[in-house]
């Protein structure tokens, strides 16, 4: 069973997909489906991964908080079962 093709009119995408290919090391369909990828996650409006956990481990600025006081003043105590 052959592989779906992928048709695609521009010589300048073409010729951009193969030099990324060789440059790379991957297959144009590589390429194209993580350019598709990628511009997917662009428009909607979300982070990749990678963008994500590297946000995550930047240091915050207002990491200044006591998280204990944050517990105890939200912390209410449990009535118990209604007999």
């Amino acid at each position: 069973m052959s592989e779906p093709q992928l048709s695609v009119r521009s010589a300048r995408a073409r010729d951009l997909a193969h030099r990324l290919a060789r440059r790379e090391h991957r297959t144009i369909a590589e390429i194209v489906e993580r350019a598709l990828e990628s511009y997917a996650v662009q428009q909607e409006g979300g982070e990749p991964a990678s963008a994500f956990y590297a946000r995550l481990a930047a240091p915050a600025e207002e990491d200044d908080f006591d998280i204990d006081a944050l517990i105890r003043e939200a912390r209410r105590p449990d009535p118990g079962p209604d007999l």
